[in-house]
């Protein structure tokens, strides 16, 4: 196979896809045990991740995705950002991620992100040093994707299971299958094949990376947004705590089709009138949020098809902007 000049980047944040365990056979409490390896040893596990094309190598985190953070996330999109200043000739930036919030940071690099190139998120199922794992495949599926032409102006995607996502859609949706990231409502944008084709069907039409009103280059840090979970008897305990913390944004993961308890509404209610941000999303999984004419009133914002993480994640990043209810309302009606 003769090898391309294209260039990708490959930065290392750790996770799954990143642990060396102690046998073929640990596959449940691996990072515990485990070695999370930095990506460019990871690359070296699978030669193949640099037989088609000149892929560079950039240590960023070596953790658990749990421990990922709002902080990490602003230092990986400058991080990235870097990179692609410091070589222009780079034509892709796969980044490797932990499975448990990788939908997160996908969807705030795909709202917050200002490179012109492709950026894809990738993780596994099963550590690379696991029987029949999925790390080698997805890594050299993923590293194909950000080297297409194909994937431009998609914003961020996630690449697993020979599958193209878009961040905004896709979600984890089980706990060990390998068939675990899904867009419930919309389906995959397209395929990287077993022959390495790069198949797109789709494209998203929604605002995305890098054309947004999202600048984060000189934050320290994001609003502090939290999600309260609707469910039978749910009253406004949690909410009127997280009022009196100082929270600045709630989003209600809300009973299908997206409303909250008599009594946290209430409570949500006198939330927005003391200038919390108050987003409603739906604990169901698919499906739009929409507002209610009351719910207008009252300063509440509909998530749209936006689950509630990442109705977390375009909450931060719309209070670094304003506290308008209306132009809020505007961006999840837009991102």
């Amino acid at each position: 196979m003769s090898k391309s000049s294209t260039k990708v980047a490959v930065v290392g944040t750790g996770g799954s896809i990143s642990v060396v365990a102690r046998h073929s056979l640990e596959l449940f409490e691996y990072i515990e045990s485990g070695r999370i390896v930095e990506v460019d040893e990871l690359l070296k596990m699978f030669p193949e991740s640099s037989s088609e094309f000149d892929v560079i190598p950039v240590r960023f985190r070596t953790i658990n995705s749990r421990d990922m953070t709002s902080g990490d996330w602003l230092e990986l999109n400058r991080k990235i950002s870097d990179v692609v200043k410091a070589d222009p000739l780079i034509s892709g930036i796969v980044i490797t991620h932990g499975t448990m919030v990788l939908e997160e940071t996908a969807y705030f690099l795909h709202l917050a992100a200002k490179i012109d190139v492709p950026i894809v998120l990738v993780g596994a199922q099963r550590p690379p040093s696991g029987l029949s794992n999925d790390a080698g495949l997805n890594l050299v599926s993923a590293i194909r994707v950000a080297a297409s032409p194909a994937a431009r102006g998609l914003g961020v995607l996630v690449v697993m299971n020979d599958e193209i996502q878009s961040a905004r859609e896709v979600s984890k949706t089980s706990n060990y299958l390998l068939q675990t990231f899904r867009t419930a409502d919309f389906g995959i944008l397209g395929y990287a094949d077993p022959d390495g084709a790069v198949t797109i069907y789709r494209k998203p039409s929604r605002r995305h990376a890098p054309d947004t009103e999202f600048d984060t280059s000189s934050l320290t840090s994001l609003p502090r947004v939290e999600i309260v979970y609707s469910h039978a008897n749910a009253d406004g305990f949690i909410i009127d705590s997280l009022v009196r913390s100082g929270t600045k944004g709630i989003v209600v993961a809300g009973l299908p089709p997206g409303r909250p308890t008599a009594s946290q509404r209430s409570a949500l209610v006198a939330a927005s009138q003391e200038g919390v941000l108050v987003v409603q999303s739906s604990r169901a999984g698919s499906g739009r949020v929409i507002a209610s004419a009351q719910d207008a009133r009252d300063g509440l914002i509909a998530a749209d098809t936006l689950n509630p993480q990442k109705a977390r994640v375009l909450s931060m990043l719309a209070l670094t902007v304003t506290t308008d209810r209306h132009a809020i309302q505007r961006m999840f009606d837009e991102y």
